[in-house]
């Protein structure tokens, strides 16, 4: 196992690309780390150069580790070599707390065994649609009028807390850190009422994949949700971001939006978030 550092992380980059849509986020956490975004993780491989299992996963080193969730993330080429590395060693810091983000659900009985062997427990959050805009000549765009166009905007920090209360994984400190984070490091875009006040909102997670989408219950049935995701569309792809978005398997009116909008989808894929030593 080797930890990867600046200039193999802009290769290792480069090889998750030809991996798409299954790498996306693994892939988007790299792309947030090579261009100095903040973070507290680290990125190891089975091999080097010629790598089959990368992983992000916590910097127990990093101070500011312990203001966050423990995320680990991977990426497999190899099915074995994904075994060995979950049964020899600590690539995947057993001893502690952590959240496996976005895994492939087709790993999770090798995942659960591994789990089983080593004595740690482990729940489920969530099973999640993975959609992605490989073209964005494909972004069926809403039309925007000029007095809409005019109260498109981007969060600030006075506005953390309106976020972190509706967010459906919020209310507590460690949410509240997460979002600070991403309006500070991270693009985010919304809608203001005529008071400079967002009342619909989308952002950036730290995996570089859209996300936190919400509108305030009055202010919904306007549209502003397409709005959003066409814009932070184009502003990604003008800067070179990855375009793609997770959706929880219940929340089928986000994924009609984006569907709508033109984004696909690996029907063969399917991804969870799993908790383990809880």
């Amino acid at each position: 196992m080797k930890v990867l550092n600046k200039d193999e992380l802009q290769i290792a980059e480069g090889v998750l690309q030809k991996h798409f849509p299954k790498s996306y986020k693994t892939y988007g956490f790299i792309y947030g780390i090579n261009r100095n975004k903040p973070t507290t993780l680290e990125v190891v491989v089975d091999t080097w150069p010629d790598f089959k299992v990368i992983i992000c996963r916590p910097n127990l080193k990093n101070k500011r580790a312990a203001l966050f969730t423990n995320k680990v993330s991977y990426y497999s080429m190899d099915d074995r070599a994904l075994e060995k590395m979950l049964k020899e060693g600590d690539a995947f810091l057993w001893s502690t707390n952590f959240c496996v983000g976005g895994l492939d659900t087709a790993h999770l009985p090798m995942l659960k065994e591994a789990s089983s062997h080593r004595k740690v427990t482990y729940r489920a959050y969530t099973l999640v649609h993975l959609l992605y805009l490989p073209d964005p000549n494909h972004l069926l765009m809403p039309s925007i009028d000029s007095e809409l166009e005019s109260r498109i905007s981007c969060l600030n920090l006075s506005h953390v807390e309106l976020v972190n209360k509706t967010w459906k994984f919020g209310g507590n400190e460690k949410s509240y850190n997460i979002i600070e984070n991403l309006i500070s490091n991270f693009l985010t875009c919304c809608i203001m009422n005529d008071k400079g006040e967002p009342v619909s909102w989308i952002l950036l997670y730290d995996y570089c994949a859209m996300g936190i989408l919400y509108t305030l219950p009055e202010h919904r049935h306007k549209g502003y949700a397409k709005v959003l995701i066409g814009t932070m569309a184009k502003k990604l792809y003008a800067e070179g971001y990855p375009l793609y978005c997770y959706i929880e398997e219940d929340n089928t009116v986000s994924y009609k939006l984006f569907k709508s909008m033109g984004f696909f989808e690996d029907v063969n894929y399917r991804a969870a978030w799993y908790e383990f030593n809880v």
